[in-house]
């Protein structure tokens, strides 16, 4: 073999030199030419740019899967595969001729650039590491290097978020490839994806993207340091292994140097370096990849062009011939020679394939491309099927050829769904393009070229999808253009920049929609804000302008503009006036965040004050004195409700005036409570209940807001929640009384019915239902109707409040209840004869005891355990049978506790048999859930507001004593003798000076009761 170089020049040197734009001036310059390129998307670009000079008539695109020839094209653009062997044109031109080293494609490269000339010039365009190769085998080469246009450096390590824009990140597998592009999109908004296993049409449409700069980075194989011409200012590795198709090996000098010198363009300089996965490059590498100095291709890979056809056998020893030229090697073989070896051990090909133009038909047939990437047995099975077709039918059969075709005419699914049906429809695309395969192949030119597109184009969208916000990097790359963006809020407060969807506006912050991670990603919520600051402040001024009725306070503690949450409350020493801090942005700033947070100040007070202005009103009240504005205070600290146990001193140390004062602002002094009524509702409740928690972190305790909607649904008692912060209860408006908590206004008309039952004396006509002797009463229908409970829930509650129960047999109480009833009419008109004083005296007394009965142990826990049943439940409620059989149910008298309690017998019908002046002494003060001092002293007696208030108004109408008169008199007078609840006693009479008569309150209940008994004298 002789081979010579006249004729041929070699144009080599590093990347970035303008070897391919030299090729195509020098093409266009003469009458015809053809370039050679190793990739059918370079040769795609470089198709374009030819065009561009001579125009679509003159240029013609061959490739394995696509053929565009004008009629008269002079100038044509190739893959090497598919340049001809021989050709009569003017300029022939070879691109990346350093691949002709390459173990895969290598054999074809090799015979291209030893064979292949042109008439007047042939070009041969490459690494400078083909020089001595070249000269060696191509004595009289010209050969001409040209320098970099611009320099390349070494950036050293970078992880890959922190990777600089256009950057080009490079991995060799497309699980890699893919796991790196979507990183990118999560952290710096979206990569093009660039993969040798991609379509062309899907190839451009990424590097499109990239290139238009929609997105700033690009995560590709290899196949970029085939000749791409990019705009990339940084090459980062995040891998330096590949499998070439025989094992994994570590890339060599020469192919880092090729993929690197992809960085910079024309002059500009470029950098390249690794991710934060791959070692950093040791100096001697940097220093011979920045200087361009690799080893020299000593052999080039080569396969013989001379085939035996006579037999397949002897097809298969042309294809093992060696090479009789220094410096070439036999190339491996290729997958045409594999599906060869694979088919000759078919008998049925060896019987068919028995003259040499089948043994040519089936190394034509053993040429199709391996686009789907499978094993060689199933490629070779492909290959046989359409042998057989080509040999018994002339051209393969298309009913075959359709369905494989429809199969793969499919946009459905993800990205490898699709790249699988593109792999397919390329097989189709070659065998269309195949001359003398198909009976019609202009038909099946169309038609494979049309589905390939549509699969192309979906796999593109299917990327873009995954791999690019378009968000974005639209307004990334408007930012670059240093552009105003333009925003646009909806009416749900979902904001638009550029038509894009960044997050939604809530008040006056904004929250980016979740994705927007990285540098980027600030950038855009910065341009976002840009966009944004007219409209802070146009709300703004509508928030300062707004009325009342568009804010609000939530139970969360946030104050709610038209629905959005503007601010928050926190508590402070103050309980009444929290501070409000704003939830704005930074840039709601200047005279816009004072006019904000003015104006939710001012709403803030105005509702409390409202909401709340019995309480606020107390709190201002300047016409309470002493005792009474002492009083009001612990009323106002303690959120409008005080247990009256304790104040009880307070309370009887106020005279009726300062209670008077205290009743013109709601306060109510009740039998347990004193509290004011008005706030007793759902709204104030609520609002004291977000205070209180305000400014006691009580928001997440348990039970926070679940008494409210009680509280609105009616309810006048509840099952408690062992779990629940006791204290809500009573910012609710309930008192907790063990396993009940009752309303305490339900509780101040509880004490309203308990009292008549025992300031009732025996032997007086008309006993009211429930009194039993004057002392102790039974549960009824009226007391379980405003509770809303049951017997055994009135147990609980009667014993919460302190009062003790004694249990007696049904027929005993029947008996006892017979002679109440059966007194004569001598004595009621003897009981009704008693003085003014004695009445006042026993009812007060008789109020005592039910006011007071809560400052008995009053937890249910710590009540005497008492086995008997409710006073309802004897045995008339039961059914007959179960009456007859079972005894009848003892009943309940009900007692106010005291000191004394466990001395006490129980059980006896005739009444206590102690003193009057023993029997009526109030219960020891004890309180919930305190536990009863045995043998202390008593406590100083704490007299009911209600009973102190009717003794007044009763003795103002009828002329009685004042409190502290009346006791002094009965110290004079000595211990008033015991009475005989049976026998009524004379009336007794004493002079006494007349008194001044007071005003009667008529607000007063008792005034009221007064004027009632008035009218039954009558």
């Amino acid at each position: 073999m002789i081979l010579s170089g006249r004729g041929v020049s070699a144009v080599l040197g590093p990347t970035n030199t303008g070897k391919t734009h030299f090729a195509i001036e020098r093409m266009v310059a003469h009458g015809s030419g053809i370039i050679g390129l190793p990739l059918r998307l370079l040769a795609r670009e470089v198709y374009t740019r030819v065009v561009e000079r001579v125009g679509v008539q003159n240029v013609a695109l061959v490739t394995g899967e696509e053929k565009i020839s004008p009629p008269n094209a002079r100038f044509s653009v190739c893959t090497v595969e598919a340049m001809p062997r021989e050709t009569k044109v003017a300029f022939v031109a070879i691109d990346e001729i350093q691949l002709a080293g390459d173990l895969e494609r290598g054999h074809i490269f090799t015979d291209r650039l030893l064979h292949l000339r042109g008439r007047e010039e042939t070009l041969l365009l490459g690494s400078a590491t083909m020089k001595s190769i070249l000269i060696q085998l191509l004595p009289g080469i010209t050969i001409v290097e040209r320098p970099r246009l611009s320099q390349l450096f070494y950036a050293g390590q970078k992880k890959i978020t922190r990777l600089p824009q256009r950057t080009a990140i490079v991995a060799f597998s497309a699980d890699e490839v893919y796991a790196i592009a979507e990183l990118i999109r999560r952290q710096r908004g979206g990569a093009a994806v660039v993969l040798g296993a991609l379509s062309p049409r899907t190839r451009n449409a990424q590097v499109g993207l990239y290139q238009e700069g929609d997105v700033e980075y690009l995560v590709a194989t290899d196949a970029i340091g085939m000749g791409l011409n990019l705009d990339v200012d940084h090459v980062a590795f995040a891998q330096d292994r590949k499998f070439d198709g025989y094992q994994f090996r570590n890339l060599n000098p020469g192919e880092l140097g090729q993929i690197a010198g992809r960085a910079g363009r024309h002059v500009k300089d470029g950098t390249f370096g690794v991710t934060g996965r791959v070692d950093p490059f040791d100096d001697e590498l940097v220093e011979r990849l920045e200087t361009h100095k690799f080893d020299p291709v000593k052999v080039l890979q080569w396969r013989t062009e001379k085939f035996d056809f006579s037999s397949i056998a002897g097809l298969q020893r042309s294809l093992d011939a060696a090479p009789r030229v220094e410096g070439l090697t036999r190339a491996l073989p290729a997958t045409d020679q594999q599906a060869l070896e694979y088919l000759s051990r078919y008998p049925e090909i060896s019987d068919i394939t028995d003259r040499p133009e089948r043994v040519e038909k089936l190394w034509e047939a053993c040429a199709l491309p391996d686009y789907r990437r499978i094993t060689p047995a199933q490629h070779a099975d492909l290959i046989q099927s359409l042998y057989f077709d080509l040999v018994r039918r002339g051209t393969v059969n298309e009913d075959f050829l359709a369905e494989q075709v429809r199969r793969a005419d499919r946009t459905d699914g993800e990205i490898d769904t699709l790249s699988a049906r593109i792999a397919q429809i390329r097989t189709w695309t070659y065998v269309s393009n195949r001359p003398g395969w198909l009976a019609d192949p202009t038909h099946w030119q169309e038609k494979t070229r049309e589905i390939e597109d549509r699969l192309s184009d979906a796999l593109h969208e299917r990327l873009t999808k995954r791999f690019v916000d378009r968000r974005t990097s639209v307004l990334m790359k408007r930012l670059r253009e240093n552009a105003m963006l333009e925003a646009e809020i909806s009416v749900n407060g979902d904001v638009f920049v550029e038509g894009h969807a960044m997050g939604q506006l809530s008040g006056f912050r904004f929250t980016p929609i979740s994705g927007m991670e990285g540098p980027d990603a600030k950038a855009v919520q910065a341009a976002a804000y840009k966009a944004l600051a007219l409209e802070f402040e146009a709300r703004a001024a509508r928030l300062h302008a707004s009325g009342n009725n568009d804010l609000a306070i939530g139970s969360d503690g946030l104050v709610r503009w038209l629905g959005d949450p503007v601010a928050r409350l926190v508590g402070t020493d103050h309980i009444l006036h929290p501070r409000v801090i704003l939830l704005a942005d930074e840039q709601l700033t200047g005279i816009a965040r004072d006019h904000v947070a003015a104006r939710v100040e001012r709403f803030v007070n105005h509702h409390i004050s409202t909401v709340l202005k019995p309480l606020d009103d107390l709190s201002r009240a300047e016409d309470l004195q002493g005792l009474a504005k002492g009083l009001a205070f612990q009323l106002v600290e303690n959120l409008g409700v005080l247990f009256r146990r304790d104040v009880a001193d307070d309370v009887k140390s106020l005279d009726q005036d300062g209670r008077a004062s205290m009743r013109r602002y709601g306060v109510r002094f009740g039998a347990y409570h004193i509290f004011m009524p008005a706030l007793l509702k759902p709204a104030p409740a609520e609002l004291i209940t977000l205070l209180w928690a305000l400014k006691h972190d009580g928001l997440d305790k348990p039970g926070y807001g679940d008494l409210i909607p009680v509280l609105a649904a009616g309810r006048t008692s509840v099952v408690t929640e062992p779990s629940f912060e006791r204290m809500f209860y009573k910012l609710a408006g309930f008192r907790f009384l063990g396993k009940r908590a009752v309303r305490i206004d339900i509780l101040e008309r509880l004490a309203d019915l308990i009292r008549p039952l025992l300031q009732w004396k025996p032997g007086t006509p008309a006993r009211p239902d429930g009194a039993y002797d004057g002392r102790r009463f039974t549960t009824t229908t009226a007391m379980l109707s405003i509770l809303g409970a049951t017997p055994d829930d009135m147990e609980e509650i009667l014993k919460g409040l302190g009062y003790r129960a004694d249990s007696v047999s049904a027929e005993e109480a029947a008996a006892f209840l017979a002679t109440q009833t059966g007194s004569t009419a001598t004595e009621a008109a003897a009981g009704a004869e008693k003085s003014d004083e004695d009445g006042v005296e026993e009812a007060d007394q008789a109020s005592e005891a039910t006011g007071e009965a809560e400052a008995a142990p009053a937890s249910a826990e710590e009540a005497p355990a008492s086995d008997a049943a409710p006073a309802e439940a004897t045995a008339s409620e039961q059914p007959a049978e179960a009456a007859e059989a079972a005894e009848p149910k003892p009943v309940l008298l009900w007692r106010p506790g005291g000191r004394s309690d466990n001395q006490r017998g129980t059980g006896r019908p005739g009444g206590d048999r102690r003193p009057q002046g023993q029997r009526n002494q109030a219960p020891r003060e004890g309180g919930e859930g305190r536990a009863e001092g045995r043998g202390e002293g008593r406590r100083d007696d704490r007299r009911s507001d209600n009973r102190g208030d009717r003794r007044d108004d009763n003795r103002g109408k009828f002329g009685g004593k004042s409190e502290r008169q009346d006791r002094g008199d009965r110290k004079d007078r000595g211990p008033r003798p015991e009475r005989d609840n049976n026998k009524s006693q004379p009336a007794r009479f004493e002079a006494k000076p007349p008194r001044k008569e007071k005003p009667v309150d008529p607000d007063s209940p008792f005034a009221k009761l007064a004027a009632l008994k008035e009218q039954l004298k009558k």
